[in-house]
C-alpha cells in the first residue's frame, strides 16, 4: 500500500513525508504502507528509497490515472497556489486549487476504493464581521481568491464523502510559524520571516500593525496533526468533515516580544515596520482565534506557546557540532 502526497516537494509536504517515514519506522502509522509518492512538478527533496516522485500536473486527468491506483491507502492533497499567488494569477489558482482538486477526487471515485482523503484548507475561508473567537458553526465568508477556492474544496470533499466516494477529512490549517526556508507567496509569510530572518542575523520587514492577531501553529505540531489525520476517526464528526486545527492566538507585538525574550533586543531591532495595505487587509480578514473542540475530541494535538515554537525552530536549525 502507498500514501500519495500532492505538493510533496514543498516545505510542508516534505516535512509530512519525513514524519510519515518515521511513523512507518516506529511502527505507529497504523496502516500497511510501504512507500510514499510525492506528486509535484519537481522531485521530493526527501531522499529515501521508499519515496517515489511522479512528476506531473495534478490538473491533468491522464497523469492522475497513473498515480491514483487501487493500492492507495491515504491521499494528502496539499498542492495549492497560496494566498498571494492566487490574488496575482486567478487562472493559475483556479487550475491548481479547483480543477486539479476536482480531477483528483474524480480519479479516486472511479476506483471505488474509498481511501482516506486529507484536504488542507485554511483560516482564509473566513472573513466578514468576525467575532473575537470564531465558533465552529461560523459559516465561511472568504475575502480572497485563495479563501474562496479553499471553501469550494471543503464543500467538494464533504460531498464526495457524503456520497461514499472517499473517506474525507478537511483540516483548516493555522498560519505556520516559525517555518524554515525562503519566504513563499502566502500573504502570512511574514509571520515566519519576522522571526526566522532576525534569528539568522538578517533584517526583516513587518507589513501589518503590531496589534494584528494571528492564529498560529508550529510546523512540528501541524505535521503531527496531519499524521493523525490519516487515522483519525471521522464517524464522530457527523455530516461535516471539516475541523479547525488547534493553534494559538498571538498578536504580532507578542511575537516580537517572544523574539526579544529569547534572542535579545538587538535581534528584535532587526525587524522594521513597512505597512502594506493589501497584505494588512487580507490578513486582518482572517480569524485571530478559532474554537477547535471538534479537532481536540478527535485526538488532534494542541499547540503550546509561541516561545516554544521559536525554541523548536532554533533547535532544528542549529548547526551540527563539528568533530574535534
Amino acid at each position: 500500500m502507498k500514501i500519495v502526497v500532492t505538493g510533496g516537494a514543498g516545505f510542508l509536504g516534505g516535512e509530512l513525508i519525513i514524519r510519515l517515514l518515521a511513523a512507518i519506522d516506529e511502527g505507529v502509522l497504523g496502516l500497511p504502507v510501504d512507500r510514499i509518492e510525492s506528486v509535484d512538478l519537481v522531485p521530493s527533496p526527501v531522499r529515501d528509497h521508499r519515496v517515489i516522485s511522479p512528476i506531473g500536473d495534478t490538473a491533468d486527468p491522464e497523469f492522475l490515472t497513473e498515480v491514483i491506483s487501487e493500492d492507495v491507502a491515504v491521499i494528502y492533497h496539499l498542492a495549492a497556489v497560496l494566498s498571494g499567488g492566487s490574488e496575482q494569477d486567478f487562472d493559475l489558482a483556479h487550475r491548481v486549487n479547483i480543477t486539479a482538486t476536482t480531477h483528483l477526487l474524480d480519479a479516486i471515485r472511479r476506483l471505488g476504493t474509498r481511501p482516506r482523503f486529507v484536504f488542507t484548507s485554511s483560516v482564509a475561508v473566513f472573513g466578514g464581521d468576525l467575532p473575537p473567537v470564531v465558533p465552529e458553526s461560523h459559516a465561511p465568508q472568504p475575502e480572497s481568491t485563495y479563501g474562496a477556492m479553499k471553501a469550494i474544496g471543503e464543500l467538494l470533499v464533504n460531498e464526495y464523502s457524503r456520497r461514499g466516494f472517499i473517506d474525507g477529512l478537511t483540516c483548516r490549517l493555522p498560519t505556520i510559524s516559525v517555518g524554515p526556508g525562503a519566504p513563499n507567496t502566502a500573504v502570512t509569510s511574514f509571520a515566519s520571516g519576522i522571526i526566522r530572518e532576525p534569528l539568522g542575523g538578517q533584517r526583516a520587514v513587518c507589513p501589518v500593525p503590531h496589534d494584528t492577531r494571528l492564529w498560529l501553529c508550529s510546523p512540528e505540531t501541524i505535521t503531527e496533526n496531519l499524521l493523525h489525520a490519516a487515522r483519525a476517526e471521522t464517524a464522530a464528526l457527523g455530516g461535516w468533515r471539516v475541523v479547525n486545527l488547534p493553534g494559538i492566538s498571538v498578536t504580532v507585538e507578542a511575537m516580537l516580544e517572544s523574539l526579544e525574550r529569547i534572542a535579545g533586543t538587538e535581534t528584535r531591532l532587526l525587524v522594521a515596520d513597512a505597512l502594506d495595505a493589501r497584505i494588512t487587509r487580507m490578513v486582518q480578514s482572517f480569524p485571530g482565534e478559532l474554537v477547535t473542540d471538534r479537532a481536540l475530541r478527535a485526538g488532534f494535538r494542541p499547540e503550546s506557546d509561541f516561545d516554544a515554537a521559536i525554541q523548536r525552530f532554533r533547535a532544528r536549525t542549529a548547526p551540527e557540532p563539528t568533530a574535534t
